[in-house]
């Protein structure tokens, strides 16, 4: 593939101005070149150009939560058990869906398992050196204290621990997804030692742990036991943001699931969106997560922008969504694109990952309008090839 995009706007997403009248050269699927459109050098005959006048190129996104080979929608959860060949349509599915909307690396959080092996390492296995698929850094399945699913993998001894984390990494896990809590929100499954433990084991390995918490108990396990990820972080206090802050501790927090909720209250007769008593159980989640993030960002802990998709209510072309809920939750435009390109590819440790680099492969798409100060930008994507 050899192309020039001429006279584009780039959003490098490492401040709130664009850089305008740039043209970027691509060989072999690869940038050779890029700079200023009166700088650029003559094209290859063999290229297509591309009149780029008016749109802008963005760096391919970094869905940092995901879960490729499941549904989502609002039956999610009735969905997890479904035949493996569901599955697996299912995420061939939404490889397309997340790549078309510009999405180019998927940090998978857990999926269920088939002989032991979660069905997502298997996928990121089929797509590597796809070019119509996002890249994969998967987790094996979620690894839980106390067995409450079917689909988890259960620790029911904190002695087994151990052998939880080496069996999920000599699977081929990228990182290890905690699931530390339970029905009762003033507590937390795991013990910030038997969290320190796994990410013990996991780091021994070079492979990073992360934690799905939502309430506090389980939030404070989680960054006191060591992970490097908090996934949701519904309810963070003072002390505990700014411990993560101290720690590097990145937060994903998802907020476009409950906007998806909020969307269901109209569109769905299902009892938990519907009504007044859900409506303001929702309505407290959203004000407590939103009060939450407001914390940890004014604490400096590093935010990454993940939807959710499969595992929750979002599809896989929705990332857009939670940029825009990450605006509205008090980040700037230039912020809240950050979270879902560069500051992602630190959190999955891949350089180029959310980044336009000369020299580096060609992850980007194009939209129309200016993401840096409209995050709706992201949804009028005109290519993304």
């Amino acid at each position: 593939m050899n192309r020039v995009y001429r006279n584009a706007a780039i959003a490098h997403a490492t401040g709130p101005r664009l850089m305008l009248d740039q043209t970027i050269h691509v060989v072999d699927g690869c940038i050779s070149w890029m700079g200023p459109d009166d700088e650029s050098p003559d094209p290859d005959p063999s290229a297509e150009v591309i009149d780029a006048s008016g749109a802008t190129v963005v760096p391919g996104m970094v869905d940092s939560h995901s879960h490729t080979v499941l549904q989502g929608g609002a039956h999610w959860i009735d969905r997890i058990d479904d035949p493996t060949e569901v599955l697996l349509a299912a995420a061939e599915h939404n490889g397309a869906l997340a790549y078309g909307a510009g999405i180019r690396w998927l940090r998978d959080v857990g999926a269920p398992t088939r002989d032991d092996r979660a069905i997502s390492l298997d996928v990121r296995d089929a797509w590597r050196g796809r070019s119509d698929r996002p890249y994969i850094r998967a987790a094996g399945a979620w690894v839980e204290r106390q067995g409450q699913f079917g689909f988890t993998i259960s620790v029911d001894d904190p002695d087994d621990i151990e052998n939880a984390i080496t069996d999920q990494i000599g699977n081929g896990a990228d990182l290890i997804k905690l699931y530390i809590e339970g029905p009762d929100r003033e507590t937390s499954t795991w013990t910030v030692s038997e969290v320190e433990r796994a990410v013990a084991t996991a780091t021994a390995a070079g492979v990073p742990v992360t934690a799905h918490a939502t309430n506090l108990p389980s939030v404070r396990a989680a960054v006191y036991g060591g992970v490097s990820c908090v996934e949701h972080g519904t309810h963070i206090d003072q002390d505990t943001a700014t411990e993560m802050a101290k720690r590097g501790t990145y937060l994903v927090p998802t907020l476009g699931v409950g906007a998806s909720w909020d969307t269901f209250g109209t569109t769905t007769t299902i009892d938990r969106f519907n009504g007044p008593e859900a409506r303001s159980r929702l309505e407290a989640r959203k004000e407590l997560s939103y009060l939450s993030l407001h914390l940890a960002v004014n604490a400096g802990v590093t935010i990454a922008a993940g939807t959710d998709f499969g595992g929750g209510s979002l599809r896989a072309n929705h990332l857009a969504w939670e940029v825009e809920c990450l605006v509205d939750a008090g980040l700037e435009p230039w912020q809240a694109l950050a979270s879902a390109t560069w500051i992602g590819g630190d959190l999955l440790a891949e350089p180029s990952a959310g980044r336009v680099v000369i020299g580096d492969s060609a992850d980007f798409f194009l939209v129309h309008g200016n993401p840096l100060e409209d995050p709706s930008a992201l949804w009028r994507v005109w290519r993304s090839d």
